[in-house]
């Protein structure tokens, strides 16, 4: 999102604007006879082409829907038209000569368009995006952590996902990338030495456990402890292999912290075992330490030993765990790369950093200790091994490509191996049956390598590579006639795989497209079921919702520290908010929910951390687990979830214009058009001198604009209750004006901003009908529940065909929803109906 109150998102006339195309010369005669004569009696005084008001001339538009671009003008014509917006003026056009107007014109596009479906297929062909690749690779070669994705040029998003099929293009520029990335997958499937790789074990204890023996931050962030008492530093040799002297640390991980054990790098890249045994404490005055009341999450971070100095990647790895109050032992796998190591990485604690007094050198300083003490973690022990090597050598990624071959892949009969193997790793690559012919291209390639003196596994290698690159792996077809194609039924186990889980059919799909059962409605019932049901399904969940609504940049924006300190390094929270929201919309689909969550629900998914940003009671643990909200919450539903709330604010300021907007074009189904370049944008004031209503009214002085922004402000006024972050707000905050609040935040810094003006959110909508606040806007907003089922339709579609809802499938649209009404519009219904229709099986649908 922009910086800015980006009221620029307003237009003139919405339906103008939208009428405004380049236009081709044709007689307004060629317009069938009925909607001729409404448009020359409604539409031509401002439509002709002397004036072309809104720079629409209806007299020189064709009727010539067998050409795309002119189907798809008159298709938006029928949109505003029938949504009411065409003509702009009320009266001007009765009731029946409305819906005249919109039976002839829908009834002819509708009839072109399933010509054009029926002729040619709903879309393109679609190519693998990166994901889909990786993924792919993954699952062929047998390799579940292979990183090839950003050897990939990023895939183009359209229709607000990355699966679109007129966007996944190829040049010769990806096709390179794809072959490079095809390559590094196959050398790293393939097993070079006669011996895994040697296994590295690592024990700490005492002083070991931390990268130094000072204490880090002053002695409130880190020491060392024995008998629940801090040791000093200079009486730390004497304790050093004392197995009952503990690390215990006080802070979360950020720069430039660097506390790892000491003397561990990682040698080879793999999976490690990492075993600890740990305790929560609370840290009290005189460096005392006691039992701590509630658990306290954590994770490690892979890194570069680099000491303050932090460079390279810095990532979590090995899950979140909770630390209970008595010493136990936990285990975690972490992922590290060659010369990294890990650092401890408590989550939701305070992170002391540097600060100059005076132009002195920089200190440190801990900010206030909570009553009853500072929650922390004390470490006994820790012990890593690995990398983690497989049950058999040479590795399953190796008998993928050379099946009983050893590692040094020699071979007494390569002609005759070389084909052999060759339709071994076809066959199990594919995601059809391949025909004979297209094979013996590989093959030719492979034995032309041999014949040029290549070794043996390299000319497979190269066959491979080429049948990774081809049409038959990069290339997803529709579902057709399954009388005439015999590739029908892989295609439709194609994309419900990659539907439901971003990658290749597995076993069981197959087996099922081989005996011609993925059209019978049971069979695809269930499978529908058991893919939302398993492990997979998680791929779906983070694509899905990277996309739609944006949660890949959720950590895009910092908080503005000076009007938010209390967000300053909360990672834990980012984290715990988006994590929330995949909780949140998994469930919409496994548990079978109602459309209407998307606006409101009597719950949340929430751990400690977001019980206290929610002003909920007080919970205990990193797990998030559904939460009953008081009546009187204002969460509950997506639309008040805090990922969202902050993906549509910029780190320093909300705006009622693009909250408005986002959600009405991701929630409601209701996109605004796109706002002119004349229009500037309105910059926030954080001065607290101005509201956020006089600001908007700078918008709306025009007529024009006002008529635009009355589509979505007013549902953006309803959220300004909720900050930067979705945490609850009655007033707005500056630096000028109003009430002055000072302390001390997270990182040991002194704060002050002002409490300025309060919010207001109430609001009226384009109808009428009115609101005081989030309550009443939601109460509003679920009265329309088929809207909010016909756009999750919507985004389900083009995410699983890679084709948006064409003009010919709104009446298949609206027959799943009639479907579904009865039961209240239950979302995982709505997958179901999706996948045994037309619009994903093709022209036959279920048989």
């Amino acid at each position: 999102m922009s910086n800015r109150l980006d009221l620029s998102i307003c237009l003139g006339c919405v339906a103008l604007i939208v009428f405004c195309f380049m236009i081709r010369s044709a007689s307004a005669a060629e317009f069938p006879a009925d909607l001729k004569a409404l448009i020359e009696n409604r539409c031509l005084d401002c439509h002709n082409s002397y004036s072309a008001e809104g720079g629409l001339d209806l007299e020189s538009l064709t009727f010539d829907l067998e050409e795309r671009l002119t189907r798809n003008r008159w298709v938006r014509i029928f949109n505003r038209v029938d949504a009411g917006e065409m003509p702009p003026e009320a009266g001007s056009l009765s009731v029946d000569d409305r819906k005249h107007l919109v039976d002839i014109l829908g009834n002819a596009i509708t009839t072109v368009d399933r010509k054009d479906v029926l002729a040619s297929g709903r879309g393109p062909l679609r190519r693998l995006n990166r994901d889909e690749y990786q993924q792919n690779l993954r699952d062929v070669l047998q390799l579940p952590n292979l990183d090839i994705r950003d050897m990939l040029p990023e895939d183009r998003e359209e229709h607000r996902f990355n699966k679109s099929a007129t966007s996944l293009d190829m040049s010769w520029v990806q096709l390179t990338a794809y072959l490079e990335a095809a390559d590094a997958a196959l050398k790293k499937a393939m097993a070079t030495s006669a011996e895994p790789p040697p296994v590295t074990k690592y024990r700490a204890n005492g002083t070991q456990l931390f990268s130094t023996t000072s204490t880090f931050g002053e002695r409130e962030a880190m020491f060392f402890a024995k008998d629940n008492k801090a040791v000093a530093t200079n009486e730390l040799d004497q304790f050093k292999d004392d197995p009952a002297l503990e690390m215990a640390l006080f802070r979360s991980a950020s720069w430039p912290y660097y506390g790892y054990p000491r003397s561990f790098v990682a040698r080879l890249a793999g999976e490690y075992r990492v075993r600890f045994s740990a305790r929560a404490v609370l840290q009290t005055e005189g460096y005392q330490l006691k039992p701590a009341i509630q658990s306290v999450p954590m994770t490690f971070r892979a890194r570069k030993p680099s000491g303050a100095d932090v460079s390279g990647d810095v990532r979590a790895t090995g899950g979140i765990m909770d630390i209970e109050p008595e010493s136990k032992v936990y285990e975690t796998t972490i992922r590290l790369l060659p010369t990294e190591t890990f650092e401890y990485s408590l989550l939701g604690l305070p992170v002391p950093l540097a600060r100059n007094v005076n132009g002195g050198p920089p200190t440190y300083r801990y900010p206030p200790f909570p009553e009853g003490g500072q929650p922390g973690v004390a470490f006994q022990w820790l012990e890593v091994e690995g990398p983690i090597s497989h049950e058999t050598w040479p590795p399953p990624s190796h008998h993928v490509l050379f099946d009983e071959f050893g590692t040094d892949v020699q071979s007494q009969n390569p002609v005759d191996d070389a084909r052999r193997l060759l339709r071994r790793f076809v066959k199990i690559a594919a995601r059809e049956p391949v025909p004979e012919e297209a094979i013996l291209r590989y093959e030719q390639l492979i034995l032309e390598r041999l014949e040029m003196g290549s070794p043996f596994a390299e000319a497979m290698l190269t066959g491979y590579k080429a049948f990774l690159c081809s049409s038959h792996f990069l290339y997803l077809p529709e579902p057709s006639d399954p009388a005439t194609s015999y590739s029908d039924q892989y295609a439709i186990a194609s994309r419900l795989s990659h539907f439901l889980t971003n990658t290749r059919p597995d076993a069981s799909l197959m087996s099922l497209a081989e005996t011609g059962k993925l059209r019978n409605t049971e069979t695809l019932r269930s499978e529908t079921d058991r893919l939302i049901a398993s492990s997979d399904f998680e791929r779906f969940v983070q694509n899905f919702t990277d996309y739609w609504l944006n949660l890949r940049h959720i950590r895009r924006d910092e908080p503005d520290i000076r009007l938010h300190p209390e967000y300053r390094f909360d990672d834990y929270l980012i984290e715990s908010m988006d994590r929330e929201t995949r909780t949140f919309f998994t469930a919409m689909i496994r548990d079978n929910l109602p459309a209407t969550v998307l606006i409101d629900a009597d719950f949340v998914y929430a751990n400690d951390r977001l019980a206290q940003h929610y002003g909920l009671e007080t919970i205990s643990g990193s797990n998030l687990r559904k939460i009953t909200l008081p009546d009187d919450s204002p969460y509950g539903g997506l639309l008040t979830q805090a990922a969202i709330l902050k993906v549509t604010a910029n780190g320093t300021s909300t705006s009622p214009v693009i909250r408005g907007a986002w959600i009405m074009e991701r929630l409601l189904g209701q996109p605004p058009p796109p706002p002119p370049t004349s229009v500037p944008a309105v910059e926030p004031d954080i001065r607290g001198a101005k509201t956020i209503r006089e600001l908007l009214e700078l918008h709306t002085k025009s007529e024009s604009c006002a008529s635009c922004h009355a589509r979505f402000d007013p549902v953006g006024l309803a959220l300004e209750n909720f900050d930067i972050l979705g945490g609850w707000r009655t007033n707005y905050r500056g630096f000028e004006t109003g009430e002055s609040i000072t302390g001390i935040d997270r990182a040991g810094h002194d704060f002050a901003f002002t409490l300025t003006q309060p919010v207001d959110a109430s609001g009226q909508l384009l109808d009428g009908r009115s609101f005081r606040n989030i309550h009443d806007l939601k109460k509003i907003l679920i009265e329309d529940p088929r809207q909010l089922a016909r756009n999750l339709l919507h985004q389900f579609s083009v995410y699983a065909t890679g084709t948006p809802v064409r003009f010919a499938d709104r009446e298949e649209i609206e027959s799943i929803l009639d479907a579904c009404e009865s039961n209240n519009y239950r979302v995982r219904d709505l997958i179901h109906a999706l996948v045994q229709s037309r619009i994903f099986l093709g022209k036959e649908g279920c048989l």
